[in-house]
């Protein structure tokens, strides 16, 4: 035998329709908390990744600034106080590199030979902004054999 169905007055009905609206708001908000916070991780091991790459490029372009003033020195004999490179190619291009020198002569034996330290400076972007690198680079050099 089954049991006649119960009625619910039309208060305690409109009570139990608004119960699910309040756990599925939480819901809501949770879940796009957990967005943002992982659009956020993402975007910042991107910059992280990036500006890793530029510090590695600026690197190579301080290299590639020691290397063309020991060229200069040793083999040309020129070793100016101060020149500034514009790289314009491949992955160096938008480097600025400045390359001093300092020349000091000593006797190597009979001979007299040249000793050089050169410094290279290589730089991208604007100074206080996000894309800015600089790279510092120091070699020692002589013409002795």
């Amino acid at each position: 035998m089954s049991r006649p169905a119960r009625r619910m007055s039309p208060r305690c009905r409109l009570a139990r329709r608004g119960f699910a609206l309040v756990p599925a708001l939480f819901l809501i908000v949770v879940l796009a908390a957990l967005a943002v916070i992982a659009v956020r991780i993402g975007t910042s091991q991107q910059q992280t990744v990036t500006m890793s790459l530029e510090e590695s490029r600026a690197l190579a372009a301080a290299q590639a600034g020691i290397e063309w003033g020991a060229y200069e020195s040793l083999n040309a004999g020129n070793c100016p106080a101060s020149t500034t490179l514009s790289l314009t190619e491949g992955a160096l291009a938008g480097f600025t590199v400045t390359v001093t020198c300092t020349a000091t002569t000593f006797a190597n034996g009979a001979a007299t030979a040249s000793s050089y330290v050169l410094k290279s400076t290589a730089i991208i972007g604007i100074y206080g902004e996000p894309g800015y690198v600089r790279r510092v680079m120091s070699g020692t050099y002589s013409s002795a054999t």
